[in-house]
C-alpha cells in the first residue's frame, strides 16, 4: 500500500502529536499520507474523500470506528483501527506496534475482514446505517412500552420492555452483550433480537437469518396512552418514533471493511479483552 487516509478522534489526540508521528513515519518510507477533513461535528465532510487512498487508518478507540465507518458511507476503503482508547475491541492494532503494523501494509495487501451492517428505514424515505446496532428504547418516565415484531410479514412476538435491541454480529458484543444477548462470530450472517429488561420470565435473544426482513412497531400503551421511543443507529443518530410508527430493519447493501493483522482467533481476542469488562 502506498497511499493512506488518517482518521483521528480530536478528544484522543488534541494536538495530533500522534497523528503527525504517524504521518511522518509513512512519509518517511517514501509513502503518500491525506489527513481527513471534518465539520464542526466532528464528522468527515462529505466528498473529501481522496479517491486515491487505498487505505484508512483510524486513531482512537471502536466508537471512532465506527464513526468513520458510517461517514465514509459506500466509500469501499478498508480500515484499520489504532487503539487510542481502552477497550479498543475494534481496533486491531495497539499504539505501541503502529510502527510493525505499517511496515507490514507497506509490503503487500493485507487480509481484509468484511462485516455486514444493518439498514432501517422509517416514516417513508428516511434510513440509516448501523454497524453494530439499532436500538429501540423508551423515552421520558421509567415505565415499560410494548414491542410488535415482525419478521417477513409475520408477527413474531409482543416485547414488554425498556426497549429492543437490533444487533449485527459485530455489535453482539455491546449493547447486546450487556442485555444478556448471544455473543456471534463477528464475520457470521444474521440478526440478533434482544430485549431490554423484558417484562417476563422466558424472553431470550432471537437469531435470524441475514436475509429476513424485520419491522419493530411502537404499540399504543395502557388507557390508550401514545408512547416515544428513541430510535438509535449505533448511539449516534437519534430519532424520536411514537405509537404506531414502525421501522423496517434488513441487511444493508455495503459492508464494513476492516483490515486485519493480528493472528489471534476471535475467541482469544474476546477473552482477553473482555476479561473484568
Amino acid at each position: 500500500m502506498d497511499c493512506f487516509y488518517m482518521i483521528t478522534n480530536k478528544l484522543k489526540d488534541k494536538d495530533y502529536a500522534i497523528t503527525n508521528e504517524i504521518r511522518q513515519y509513512i512519509e518517511d518510507h517514501g509513502k503518500r499520507c491525506f489527513l481527513s477533513e471534518k465539520d464542526g461535528e466532528g464528522h468527515i465532510i462529505p466528498g473529501t474523500v481522496p479517491e486515491e487512498a487505498q487505505c484508512g487508518l483510524v486513531l482512537g478507540g471502536d466508537g471512532t470506528l465506527i464513526r468513520a465507518v458510517r461517514d465514509l458511507g459506500e466509500h469501499s476503503l478498508p480500515l484499520l483501527g489504532i487503539n487510542l482508547g481502552t477497550l479498543g475491541y475494534l481496533a486491531d492494532v495497539e499504539l505501541k506496534d503502529f510502527r510493525e503494523a505499517l511496515d507490514r501494509l507497506f509490503e503487500g495487501q493485507p487480509e481484509i475482514e468484511e462485516r455486514m451492517m444493518l439498514e432501517g428505514s422509517f416514516r417513508g424515505s428516511r434510513k440509516d446505517i448501523a454497524m453494530n446496532d439499532i436500538v429501540l428504547a423508551r423515552e421520558g418516565k421509567v415505565r415499560i412500552v410494548s414491542f410488535n415484531i415482525y419478521v417477513n410479514g409475520a408477527l413474531l412476538n409482543t416485547y414488554q420492555a425498556d426497549g429492543v435491541i437490533l444487533s449485527t454480529p459485530t455489535g453482539s458484543t455491546g449493547y447486546n452483550l450487556s442485555a444478556g444477548g448471544p455473543v456471534v462470530e463477528p464475520t457470521a450472517q444474521m440478526i440478533v433480537i434482544t430485549p431490554i429488561c423484558s417484562h417476563a420470565l422466558n424472553t431470550s435473544s432471537v437469531v435470524l437469518s441475514a436475509d429476513d426482513l424485520i419491522e419493530v412497531e411502537v404499540c399504543e400503551g395502557r388507557y390508550g396512552r401514545q408512547e416515544q421511543v428513541s430510535l438509535c443507529f449505533d448511539g449516534a443518530e437519534q430519532t424520536t418514533l411514537v405509537t404506531g410508527e414502525r421501522v423496517c430493519i434488513r441487511r444493508a447493501g455495503q459492508k464494513a471493511k476492516l483490515i486485519k493483522l493480528s493472528r489471534e482467533s476471535f475467541m482469544k481476542t474476546m477473552r482477553k479483552k473482555m476479561k473484568g469488562n
